[in-house]
């Protein structure tokens, strides 16, 4: 069997080193991958984004089954092109992502399937977006409507830094046509937390959890970042807020894309909230997490073979899917100067010698003359497994502390409930 897994990070090697476990013995080959996939899979030259590239990939590689990490290959339409081509994929339609890629889509969706969620407005012109600012005060959040890497949300704590953000988004383009659309909401206080379903479109699977850390530094303090580390499962995740979140925040949004003619399947992430008055909703994406992956595919239990084939088959409620209570604590080794510009080449040191219990998914790496060397800002992410929180977080930071190359840096305080 040939599994095709396209994207390069962390996510798309930790779905390479589940994938590789299936009894099934699949052959993995990953787009474009990076110097870890390349130890498991046959990594390919093929961009991301380049649809037509993969889909002669595809072909050329007689794959069965593919698997797709990155947001902005489901905007492409790589889902459309290859049903469209009678091959296999795992992942939602561009129409289904949009609930991703446009947070006034998902804000409106919510609203309709009556999903808890802060209040909003959204605005394609820069003058009301400000008149509502000053209607309903500060603090208040301003999101870019499109994809922004991350980076187009601004959480205001006086007027005038979101009628500052209303002009960088609408006015000045930062982030290109991802802000020509504004959605304004209230802020919400409380725990974040990252939950996971997979679905068929009709059936939800069990949830699970986990919690990253988006700050460059100690203590939530400086730039955004894609995440610089985090732990699964959360010590206040039970059965009860499973339930909840799952009948008031994750089917109700199933059901009404169904509803609406554009069936989601694959795996759905909600951004959650636990507020003073239950969990809200603070946006959703559209597919695996980073670094939330490299948390949550070592707690899963089953063949992830077995889990694609009940997604795409339709057949998700007749599948056991079985969570470890294990802890996995993670954390993210990053290149000095980012999430600003940092540079690349390092050669990385003490890969293999990292002590037993600890798993290594590459972020950001190449290899050059047969040497792992840096090849991103977020380079590496270490992560520690056993039944205990404490010893999870002793083995990844040991691992964290013995990993070397120039500019090698990294947050001391994950799952800094654990000490």
């Amino acid at each position: 069997m040939n599994v095709l897994v396209i994207g390069g990070g962390g996510r798309e090697h930790a779905l390479c080193w589940k994938l590789a476990r299936s009894p099934r013995g699949p052959r993995i080959f990953c787009a474009p991958g990076n110097a870890g996939t390349a130890s498991i899979a046959t990594n390919l030259d093929v961009k991301t984004d380049d649809v037509e590239g993969l889909l002669a990939a595809a072909r050329e590689h007689a794959i069965d089954v593919t698997v797709v990490g990155p947001e902005a290959t489901l905007v492409a339409g790589v889902v459309n092109r290859f049903r469209a081509e009678g091959l296999r994929i795992f992942g939602p339609t561009r129409e289904a992502a949009r609930i991703e890629w446009s947070k006034a889509f998902a804000k409106e969706l919510m609203a309709r399937a009556g999903v808890p969620t802060a209040a909003f407005g959204t605005f394609d012109d820069a003058e009301a977006a400000k008149t509502y600012i000053r209607q309903q005060g500060a603090p208040i959040v301003v999101k870019a409507d499109g994809l922004a890497a991350g980076k187009g949300v601004v959480v205001a704590q006086h007027e005038d830094e979101a009628l500052a953000a209303v002009d960088a988004m609408m006015t000045d383009r930062a982030f290109g046509e991802a802000g020509a659309n504004l959605v304004v909401e209230a802020c919400l206080v409380g725990q974040e937390v990252s939950v996971f379903a997979f679905t068929d479109g009709a059936c939800v699977s069990l949830l699970v959890a986990a919690c990253d850390y988006k700050r460059i530094r100690d203590g939530d303090r400086g730039p955004n970042t894609g995440g610089m580390g985090g732990y699964s499962p959360p010590p206040f995740w039970d059965a009860a807020l499973e339930e909840r979140i799952r009948t008031t925040c994750i089917e109700p949004v199933v059901a009404e894309l169904a509803r609406s003619g554009i069936p989601y399947t694959g795996v759905l992430y909600g951004g959650i909230i636990l507020t003073s008055d239950g969990p809200q909703v603070l946006e959703f994406n559209a597919r695996f997490g980073d670094p939330e992956t490299q948390l949550i595919l070592p707690r899963l239990e089953n063949d992830l073979l077995d889990v694609v084939d009940a997604v795409l088959d339709g057949r998700l409620d007749a599948l056991d899917l079985r969570w470890s209570d294990d802890a996995a604590i993670g954390v993210v080794l990053a290149s000095a100067g980012y999430p600003g510009p940092f540079e690349t080449g390092r050669v990385v040191g003490n890969l293999e010698t990292l002590p037993q219990g600890v798993l290594t998914f590459h972020a950001g790496t190449g290899l050059r003359d047969g040497q792992v060397v840096t090849a991103g800002g977020r380079v590496l992410m270490v992560v520690g497994v056993t039944a205990d929180a404490k010893a999870a977080r002793r083995l990844a930071y040991r691992a964290a502390n013995e990993v070397f190359y120039d500019g090698k840096m990294h947050r001391t305080d994950i799952a800094a409930f654990a000490r």
